[in-house]
């Protein structure tokens, strides 16, 4: 069992140093940001509440008292009967809202310019409650009528201009005040720009710096084992990878150099176990050709020995066994160019027989090759679809010609026919269909299983081609390497 690697410092801890590096110092000028922009907020939006309360009774107190106290003295009526008309505003209720707001606005309102003329406001509100208290009195008397309106011309009025300037005042300075607060905002903003472009700087450099390092640190062993598994992919399991690393990347390179190391050795269990898989499924596909064609010639020795022509049975039998002394070859499967021959001559001397009306064939075999080796079971798959899809598709007297030869250090075998021949559609298809394993397609699998044969056995670069014309016949042509 393997003891696994430790990591002493973690891919993960070096990407959350590099974070924390640039998190920190962010978050630190986040934090100084949002308080000063929250402390101006807090004293803007005091100051602004505070002009919205004072502008509302700049545009209205005014006209409203005018109005409300012009109507007491020429209607002759008293506050009561002003209260109970709704089209009209009670004098002292105005006077009560006004004392009220202002004296709420003088505990908040920070500006002492502004406190003096809330101060003066309040007193002068005091003193228009008092004239109007007069003007109601005397408008209780009959006969009074004109000193009411001199009063409210020469006192009413007066005072109503007067608090209303003290509301304006009392703007001015708060907007004054505001102004200050812009540009108190305005230095600190200055400020949190220079502090924040020195910490930046710092920043900058600092995690550029660390992350230089980080992933220097990083990189380094990917290269290293990219290095290493290029190596491998060339074939080379030799190779290891080393790295120092002490993280993920050095128990990655442990794992690797392990893989590397089994690798060779399982790839050529692998190879070796399909090789074995794949005689196997070969030799099941040639079983699967012999019964048909035994349980065929054995009909046709029956048929033979019925017509009372037992000599032709009596050569067709030994020419039978010649013909599966040759398969079976004692559990061999290379066997001599020869043998090779002696193998096809049996099998059409046994369909001559049967097919002695139509079938006409000849061997030229060169007698140099007989020495030899070959896959048994090459050419007679190929005579049999000479003879079964070219011949026999004819209807007609054909011909196969079966030639052998040696060129240098290869061998050429030639089966040709002039049977029914292929169209170009049914030609690609069938070359397309040897191409395959054999085990993966049904038709034309003896094609494809000795081209999968002669590939598996010489290399990829040998093998069949396949030329036909319809109407003509179809040629098959066979290469191998000159093996003894």
């Amino acid at each position: 069992m393997k003891i696994k690697q430790k990591t002493h410092f973690s891919i993960r801890n070096k990407i959350l140093v590099l974070l924390f590096a640039v998190a920190i110092p962010c978050m630190g000028l986040a934090i100084y940001l949002l308080i000063s922009m929250h402390n101006y907020s807090e004293v803007y939006g005091k100051v602004v509440s505070e002009m919205t309360v004072a502008n509302n009774y700049n545009i209205t107190f005014k006209e409203k008292m005018d109005e409300s106290m012009y109507k007491m003295v020429v209607s002759s009526v008293n506050s009561n009967a002003v209260e109970e008309d709704t089209a009209w505003e009670d004098p002292f209720v105005l006077i009560a809202d006004l004392r009220r707001d202002f004296t709420g606005l003088k505990k908040v309102t920070q500006s002492k310019e502004s406190r003096i003329w809330l101060d003066r406001l309040l007193r002068n509100t005091d003193t228009l409650e008092k004239q109007i208290k007069d003007i109601q009195e005397k408008s209780q008397t009959v006969g009074n009528y004109q000193e009411n309106l001199e009063a409210l011309d020469s006192n009413i009025y007066i005072m109503t201009d007067l608090i209303q300037e003290d509301i304006q005042y009392y703007i001015y300075y708060q907007t004054k005040s505001m102004d200050h607060t812009n540009q108190r905002l305005n230095e600190e903003i200055n400020h949190f720009l220079i502090i924040a472009m020195i910490l930046f700087g710092i920043l900058f450099f600092g995690v550029l710096s660390v992350a230089f390092l980080i992933t220097t640190d990083i990189l380094r062993p990917v290269k290293e084992l990219n290095a290493a598994t290029g190596a491998v992919a060339k074939g080379d399991f030799e190779v290891r990878a080393s790295v120092n690393s002490r993280d993920e990347f050095a128990a990655l390179a442990h794992s690797f150099n392990d893989m590397a190391a089994n690798m060779e050795q399982l790839l050529e269990r692998a190879k070796e176990d399909e090789r074995k898989m794949r005689r196997m499924d070969l030799r099941l596909l040639q079983e699967q050709i012999n019964p048909h064609f035994l349980y065929n010639t054995l009909d046709t020795i029956v048929w033979l020995i019925e017509a009372d022509e037992t000599e032709k049975a009596t050569e067709m039998v030994v020419t039978l066994s010649s013909f599966f002394r040759i398969v079976l070859s004692k559990g061999k499967e290379m066997i001599s160019i020869r043998e090779e021959e002696e193998h096809i001559a049996s099998y059409l001397q046994i369909q001559e027989v049967r097919y002695h009306d139509i079938l006409e064939y000849d061997i030229q075999m060169d007698k140099v090759l007989y020495d030899y080796k070959i896959p048994k079971l090459t050419l007679q798959p190929i005579v049999e679809n000479a003879l079964y899809h070219g011949i026999k598709y004819k209807r007609a007297r054909g011909y196969i010609h079966i030639h052998g030869e040696k060129k240098g250090d290869l061998i050429y075998f030639t089966v040709r026919d002039n049977g029914a021949g292929m169209e170009k559609d049914e030609l690609d298809k069938l070359l397309e269909v040897i191409q395959r394993p054999c085990n993966e397609t049904q038709s034309g699998f003896g094609l494809a299983n000795v081209n999968e044969r002669i590939r598996m056995y010489y290399g990829a670069e040998y093998g069949m081609e396949i030329r036909s014309t319809p109407g003509e016949g179809t040629t098959v042509e066979i290469v191998i390497p000159a093996v003894r």
